[in-house]
This record gives structure tokens, sequence and C-alpha cells, in this order.
């Protein structure tokens, strides 16, 4: 400060390199009284000036030019720029209100319901493309037929095998510890045979090929939609849910079945092997004894489940992979929904099933 009429003077440069470390500094002596007291800014000695330092004057001037400025036209025009810009503030904290949790609530109730909207018009078309696809077979998608039941179903073997036979042996192996107490060896068929084959196998293979299979699938078409590849399907006449839904909805439905019968032969063969080493249940009675306790019923709903499942858990991942944004943000969000909601799909189908079938297969 200068002179009987207070006067600033700034020097420097006053950009992001020249205001590295001191730029707290420098706002706390522009904040200062004195600068406050100074009506007179020389800014002609300001060697480089960028939006930085003249977002941090103009703040400091409280969102003004001062009465009396002295600076070349570059500085000024960096002053106009930051002018035009406007001040920046934080926006202001909003205080919740009475309605806003039946607003959310709404909200949510809305998006659910548009995702199950999608859901039916993406099964109508399916369900049209099927029927042409009877009436015109020169145009069934037989190789993308073929390449999704291998994708969905042989690529899946080794790993639900393994994750069956292990899931096998670790509840024949706490069935066994329980049984032992009440001397009720035996029933561990019992146990095995209507758990495994009934609802831990479909429910097994539906949870695996979900985040495996369906996220696979959102992330081809999710890919699709980011690249333009659909929108030029159609751009060419190449109806694309014909060409890329209708195969990996089939694939996923017809492999979903056996996938359940391979992995609760997996899993009982755990479980026998199991119960051979903690209850000396040998091989031979255990397969003898398996059929009379588990009647065959138990087998056609396991299968009736792997349908169900397939169907679904195909459904929601080629709708996610579908409603995906051009952008890479939207297409991981997608990814992980339509593994959540194929999950959470399959639970309540499952549920649906458990009522059902309560008075089916069950022993007497």
């Amino acid at each position: 400060m200068t002179g009987a009429q207070p006067v600033a003077v700034l020097s420097g440069e006053w950009t992001l390199t020249g205001l590295r470390g001191r730029l707290d500094t420098l706002r706390r002596q522009l904040a200062s009284a004195d600068a406050a007291r100074a009506g007179h800014w020389d800014l002609r000695e300001v060697t480089r000036l960028d939006s930085l330092g003249a977002t941090t004057l103009w703040r400091a001037w409280g969102d003004r030019l001062p009465e009396r400025l002295e600076a070349d036209p570059h500085t000024l025009d960096m002053l106009r720029v930051a002018a035009v810009l406007g001040p920046c503030r934080p926006a202001p904290r909003m205080r919740p209100r009475r309605g806003d949790a039946l607003v959310a609530l709404g909200r949510l109730g809305g998006a659910l319901v548009a995702q199950l909207l999608g859901m039916i018009a993406l099964s109508g078309q399916i369900l049209f493309d099927a029927v042409r696809m009877l009436r015109f077979p020169q145009d069934a998608p037989l190789r993308e037929l073929s390449a999704n039941l291998y994708k969905t179903g042989v690529t899946a073997l080794p790993i639900t095998a393994l994750v069956g036979f292990l899931i096998g042996v670790v509840l024949s192996y706490l069935s066994a510890l329980q049984l032992k107490t009440f001397g009720a060896d035996v029933f561990i068929i019992n146990i095995l045979g209507i758990g495994i084959i009934r609802e831990l196998g479909p429910v097994l293979v539906a949870v695996l090929v979900a985040g495996r299979s369906g996220s696979a699938m959102t992330a081809q078409l999710g890919v699709m939609r980011v690249t333009e590849e659909i929108d030029a399907l159609v751009t060419m006449g190449v109806p694309a849910t014909l060409r890329l839904v209708l195969p990996k909805v089939a694939a996923l439905v017809a492999a979903m079945p056996l996938l359940v019968l391979w992995t609760s032969a997996s899993a009982l063969f755990g479980g026998m092997v199991a119960a051979a080493v903690q209850l000396d249940i040998g091989f031979g009675f255990f397969l003898d004894t398996l059929p009379r306790v588990v009647p065959i019923a138990n087998l056609y709903i396991g299968f009736g489940k792997g349908l169900a499942f397939g169907l679904v858990i195909a459904l929601v991942a080629c709708h996610f992979g579908l409603t995906v944004r051009p952008n890479t943000e939207s297409l991981s969000s997608n990814t992980t929904r339509s593994v959540v909601s194929a999950i959470t799909c399959v639970i309540l189908v499952d549920a649906v099933f458990a009522i059902a079938t309560r008075h089916i297969g069950m022993p007497t």
C-alpha cells in the first residue's frame, strides 16, 4: 500500500504455475483489511495472468471491479472473462423437506415400472421373432444359437461341477455332525437328495450363470450399443433382437436344465464322498437308497426351475444390455445392475416355485 490513498500494486506471474505453493497466502493477503481499504489497484507489473489468477482477484474484489484499476489490455481481457463466468459459490444446502422421502420412493417405483415395461416389451418382441423363425426357418440364427449354447453351456461345465462338488462336501459334512448326535446317519441321504435336487442345485447354477453368462451378455450388447453396431444392424434392415437377443435367450433356456442336472449330480457325488468318510456310508448303499427317499417329482421341479431361471436371467441380461447409453460408465453400471437384478429375480421365482410346489415331491 502506498501514498495517501491506499494503492495495491501487484506484480509477477498470477498463473497456475506461478501461484503454486503460495495461493492460500495470497488469498489471505487479498482478504486482509489493508487490501479491503485499497481503492486503487495497479496490475501493470503483472507479467502473466490466467483464469486462476483472474478468478482469485475477482473473488477478492467481491465479484466486481475496483473503482480505479490500471492494467494492460490482456489483463483486462482475463478479468472480463472472470466477470462473465460470474461468482462461483457453493450451492446452498437444502434442508430436507417432509415429502422428500415420498418423492424418492415415487421415483424408485417409477424406475421399477419402467424396467418392467421394458422387460415386457422385450419379451413380446422375442415372441414375435420366435414366430417369425418358425414361419421362415431359413432366417433362423442357427450359428448364433450354436455359439451361445457353447458359451453358456459347455464352457460352464467345469466351474459348475467344481462348485457343486464342494457345496455337496460342505453340506454333507455339516449335516453329518448333527446326525451323528442323534444316531440318524442314514437320513443324510434324504437331506442331500431333497436339498440339492429340489433347491440348492437350481439356485446355485442360477447364481453362477447370472454372474458369469448374464454379465457377459449384458457387456456384449452394451459394447455393441456404445460402438453403435446395433444401430448399424437396424440401418441395414437386420432385426437386432432376432440375431442378438433370441439366440441368447433360447441357448440359456436350453442349457440351464442340463447345467442343473450336471451340478446336482456333482453336488450329490461330493456329498456321497463326504458321507463315506464321515459316516462310513458306502457308495452302493447311497445310490440304492437315493431313488427311494427322493421322489422323481423333485427332479422335474429342478428341471422346471432351470427353464424358468434361464429365461429370467437371459431376459434381464439382454434388457440391461440394450438399455446401455453410449458411454463406458453406463456400461459398467448396467452390467452390475444386470447381475444384481438377475439374482434377485431368481430368488423371487424360486419363492414362487416353493409356494406352488409345496405339496409336490415331498416324501410321506
